[in-house]
């Protein structure tokens, strides 16, 4: 086995992301995943203009497989009487030929990114399943890989794909909650159901994160769970990261576990906040409030957060307007502080401190302190947005 001093040296670089195919064989998939989450990611943002621009009503009718948009005079004339045959139009029996354009384009480029990112996905997840098969160098980590998927991925890969796919359907279900016939005679602005809306927000935002998930673990396999090679037949072989957690304390192992528990409370209170931010939207809730912390000059406007006219009393957590904006607000403001706080306490901890990583001793690698860092700045940062 390696010397100690070269050990050291090893761990004190931390738990790198190996994203070169001559070194990890599942580099290829890890790539195709993140690119594929970008997409997500736009995807998700073109869709919150959709919203903006109240384009998702657009569309009265959903292909699976999409369709060109209409092209000729005649073409859009009819796609724009068709809307005229829905609830939103008597709201908005002012909007010209031209305007209707603007917001069929939002919406139909929102549907068709969702189909492209499907394609992506869908060729992609063959072409490394039965075509791709990578190519082993000298400092491939192991030497006997076949595929570029590690063991046991698959299985996410699946969950991946039908998540996709329910997506669309998601979609379409959130769409039909504004175009039902029962929507006729409404005195607010017609809008899609906030809890479909939330549905399928959770849904994007949860497809986009199990692909990060699963593109990052692709890149880090190797360090995480294949063994390093050992100069001696005798000795113990283990990976990167084995080595790393045998070399720590016991109080360096509790307080990195400590950290990542933070962490993902953090993650847990993240996705709260981005689902209640799902039905401010899908309230129309933002703009009701307009300072900060204090809403109509009270911390909680309780006599706001209750109509007595909604049954069941649940109702209120939901769609009434004061509540989904303090709901929101609470939550937005413990993820920041859960942030924060779980940044700090990794990065100015005795256990944490940089300078033990020169002997491989420290809580948190070069890799985790780069991403507290920015946990704690995008933190702060999306706080001082909202």
């Amino acid at each position: 086995m390696a010397s100690p001093s070269s050990s050291i040296t090893s761990i004190s670089k931390g738990l790198p992301i190996l994203s070169q195919s001559t070194v990890n064989p599942h580099a290829p998939l890890g790539k195709w995943l993140l690119t594929t989450s970008s997409l997500v990611f736009g995807m998700v943002h073109i869709g919150g203009v959709t919203r903006l621009t109240k384009s998702g009503l657009s569309m009265t009718d959903w292909k699976p497989l999409g369709s060109r948009p209409p092209i000729t005079l005649d073409e859009w004339t009819v796609e724009f009487e068709r809307y005229k045959q829905y609830p939103e139009w008597q709201q908005r029996q002012n909007m010209t030929l031209d305007e209707f354009k603007y917001i069929f384009y939002w919406e139909w480029g929102h549907r068709m990114m969702g189909r492209v990112v499907g394609l992506v996905y869908g060729a992609g997840w063959a072409y490394f399943t039965w075509m791709h098969r990578p190519k082993i160098s000298a400092d491939s980590i192991p030497k006997a890989i076949t595929s570029a998927i590690p063991p046991g991925y698959q299985s996410r890969l699946a969950v991946l794909f039908a998540m996709g796919g329910t997506q669309g359907l998601v979609g379409w279900w959130m769409v039909k909650s504004g175009l039902g016939e029962d929507r006729f005679g409404d005195r607010n602005e017609i809008r899609v159901s906030p809890y479909r809306l939330a549905s399928h927000l959770g849904m994007a935002v949860g497809t986009y994160s199990l692909l990060v998930w699963t593109g990052l673990g692709a890149l880090s396999f190797p360090v995480d769970r294949y063994a390093m090679a050992a100069k001696e037949k005798s000795a113990e072989t283990l990976s990167m990261l084995q080595q790393y957690t045998k070399n720590l304390s016991p109080n360096a192992l509790r307080h990195a576990q400590k950290v990542r528990g933070g962490v993902l409370t953090t993650v847990g209170l993240t996705g709260l906040t981005i689902l209640s931010g799902a039905f401010v939207a899908g309230n129309d809730a933002g703009n009701a409030y307009n300072t900060y912390p204090l809403m109509d000059d009270q911390w909680i406007p309780l006599e706001d957060m209750v109509d007595p006219n909604k049954v069941p009393k649940w109702r209120n957590v939901f769609e009434t307007t004061a509540t989904v904006q303090w709901n929101h607000r609470v939550l937005g403001t413990a993820t920041a502080l859960s942030a924060v706080g779980v940044a700090g306490f990794g990065l100015l901890h005795p256990m944490g401190r940089a300078s033990l990583a020169v002997m491989g001793r420290s809580s948190t690698t070069p890799q985790v302190r780069r991403g507290l860092v920015s946990l704690g700045t995008a933190a702060t940062a999306q706080m001082s947005l909202g």
